[in-house]
C-alpha cells in the first residue's frame, strides 16, 4: 500500500467510500472510518464523548478547527499531484485478478454493490481542502476571486484534472469559515489507473463506468475550472441562486448581514462537484478498453440515491437465493457505512446521501413499496449545522414502527444531533453491539447473477445499464 496522500480530506465522500470498499475486499471492517489505526479507538471514544458534552458554540469551534487541521496551506498546492492521488487510491486494493473494475462517480449504495460483486472502484473525484481565513461564508463572489490564483497553481501542474471549486454555506457552513473546497475530477485514466487495470483486470474483463448525471449551475473560470455555489442537499438550486423564505430564516438564524446570497452569475451547468461524472474520462476508458480487449459497461443515473433501492433489492434477492436472509434493513448516511459487517450480518443496505428532506423521502418511498423488514436500523451523519432542509430527529425516529420487530439508531446521540461528533467513532462499534448476528463470508455475486437480477427487474429503477 502506498503512503497516504496527506492533502486529501478524510471527511470526503470519495476517500471514505474508497476506504470502505477496499477494506471489505481485504477482508477487514472499518473502525474510525478507516482514517485512523484501530488502536486509537479507546482514545477517540473519550474525545468524541467529551466534545458531545460541550456547549453548542464550543462544539462548532471543534468542528471548524478539526476540519481546518485537514486543510493544506495554499503554498502546498504546488505539491498536489493527480497521479500521486491515483497511485494511493489504487494501492488500497488487493492485487489479484478481478472480473470487472469500476471507474467513476462516488456513490454509497454502489459501494455495497461493488462489495457484493467483489470488485474494486477507482474514484474520478477527490477533495483537497485549502486553508484560508477572512472570507465570510455568505460571500461567494469573494470566495471565488480568492481561489483563482491558487487553482491555477494546481491546474498548470496537472493537465489531466479539472477543478470544481465548490462553496456551500448551507451544509458546509462551519467548514467554509476556514477552508475552500477544491474538488478535482480526472479527465483521463492516467498512469496509475491504467497500471492497475493492466495488472488486475482479467483478460477480456469489464470496465464498468459509473456515471451520475447530476448537474449544477456553475461559473466558468477557465478551460478546466468552474465555480459551483451550493450543492446537493437541503436547499434547492433556486433557493441558492435567488433566495426565499427558508434562506432568509437560515441567514437570520446565523446572524448573517445578508437576506439572500449574491453568487456570481452562472453561465451554464457542469457535472455536480461531488457526485457528478465528467464524461471526458469515459472517452479515455473506451480508448483503453479497445486497445486491451476489454468490454465497457455504463451505469447511468441522475440522482445519487437512484441507486439505493436497486442495491437494497439486489441484496435481498441475493440473500434469499442463498437461503441466508435475516430480513434486516441498515440505513447508511453519507460516509457512515460498514460493507464488511453488512454482509457478515446478512443485513440489507440502503444508502442515504445525507440527513436532509430529500434523503428522508427517498427512504420513505423505498419503505412504502418494499415488503416489510423485521428490523430497521438507521445512522445519521452529523455536519454540525441546523441547515436548510435538515430533518429533525423525531421524524427519523417516526420511521421505526415500519419495522415488524425493532427500529433503532446506530451510533446516534439523539440529543446532540446534528452536532453529534461522536457518531463518527461510535457508529462502527454500535453496529456490532446492536446486531448480534454473525455469518460466514459469502462467495461474491457473479456478473451473471447481477444480469439475471436486472433482467427480472427491468425498468423498475431509474438506472440505465448500457453495454
Amino acid at each position: 500500500m502506498s503512503e497516504y496522500v496527506d492533502y486529501l480530506a478524510d471527511f470526503d465522500s470519495a476517500t471514505g467510500m474508497l476506504r470502505a470498499l477496499a477494506a471489505y475486499l481485504r477482508g477487514e471492517d472499518l473502525p474510525l472510518l478507516g482514517a485512523m489505526p484501530r488502536s486509537r479507538a479507546p482514545l477517540m471514544k473519550l474525545v468524541a464523548s467529551a466534545v458531545n458534552r460541550l456547549p453548542t458554540p464550543l462544539q462548532e469551534q471543534v468542528y471548524i478547527w478539526s476540519g481546518w487541521m485537514e486543510a493544506v496551506s495554499p503554498r502546498r498546492l504546488a505539491a498536489v499531484s493527480g497521479d500521486e492521488v491515483s497511485t494511493w487510491m489504487a494501492s488500497l486494493y488487493p492485487r489479484r485478478q478481478y472480473p470487472a473494475v469500476v471507474i467513476g462517480s462516488s456513490n454509497g449504495a454502489a459501494v455495497h454493490l461493488w462489495a457484493a460483486l467483489g470488485v474494486p472502484w477507482l474514484p474520478q473525484t477527490f477533495l483537497v481542502p485549502v486553508a484560508r481565513s477572512g472570507i465570510p461564508p455568505d460571500e461567494p463572489a469573494e470566495e471565488m476571486r480568492w481561489a483563482e490564483p491558487h487553482a491555477e497553481t494546481v491546474l498548470q501542474r496537472n493537465p489531466d484534472l479539472e477543478l470544481h471549486h465548490m462553496h456551500d454555506p448551507v451544509q458546509d457552513r462551519l467548514m467554509v469559515q476556514r477552508m475552500s473546497y477544491f474538488r478535482f475530477k480526472r479527465r483521463t485514466l492516467g498512469a496509475a489507473y491504467e497500471g492497475f487495470l493492466r495488472e488486475c483486470l482479467a483478460p477480456g474483463g469489464t470496465i464498468i463506468v459509473m456515471e451520475c448525471g447530476l448537474q449544477w449551475p456553475t461559473t466558468r473560470r477557465g478551460d478546466r475550472h468552474v465555480f459551483q455555489f451550493g450543492a446537493l442537499g437541503g436547499a434547492t438550486v433556486d433557493e441558492m441562486m435567488r433566495g426565499g423564505d427558508r434562506v432568509e430564516a437560515y441567514l437570520r438564524r446565523h446572524r448573517s448581514p445578508r437576506m439572500r446570497w449574491e453568487p456570481p452569475a452562472a453561465e451554464g451547468t457542469s457535472p455536480e462537484a461531488e457526485w457528478g461524472f465528467a464524461p471526458s474520462l469515459r472517452e479515455d476508458v473506451e480508448r483503453f478498453a479497445r486497445r486491451h480487449g476489454h468490454r465497457v459497461r455504463r451505469v447511468m443515473f441522475e440522482q445519487p440515491e437512484d441507486v439505493s433501492p436497486m442495491v437494497a433489492d439486489l441484496y435481498r434477492w441475493w440473500y434469499q437465493r442463498l437461503g441466508v436472509a435475516d430480513n434486516r434493513l441498515v440505513v447508511d448516511s453519507f460516509i457512515l457505512m460498514e460493507p464488511y459487517w453488512t454482509i457478515r450480518t446478512r443485513s440489507v443496505p440502503f444508502w442515504m446521501v445525507f440527513n436532509t428532506e430529500g434523503s428522508l423521502q427517498a427512504l420513505e418511498r423505498y419503505l412504502g413499496r418494499a415488503p416489510a423488514f423485521d428490523e430497521l436500523l438507521l445512522t445519521l451523519f452529523s455536519h454540525g449545522v441546523d441547515s436548510i432542509g435538515l430533518v429533525p430527529i423525531a421524524r427519523w425516529r417516526a420511521l421505526f414502527p415500519r419495522a415488524r420487530k425493532r427500529g433503532d439508531f446506530i451510533g446516534v446521540d439523539e440529543a446532540s444531533f446534528p452536532r453529534d461528533f461522536a457518531v463518527f467513532v461510535r457508529y462502527h462499534f454500535d453496529f456490532l453491539r446492536k446486531i448480534s448476528a454473525r455469518h460466514p463470508s459469502l462467495p461474491a455475486l457473479t456478473i451473471t447473477e447481477l444480469n439475471e437480477f436486472l433482467s427480472q427487474t427491468r425498468d423498475r429503477y431509474r438506472i440505465a445499464w448500457l453495454d
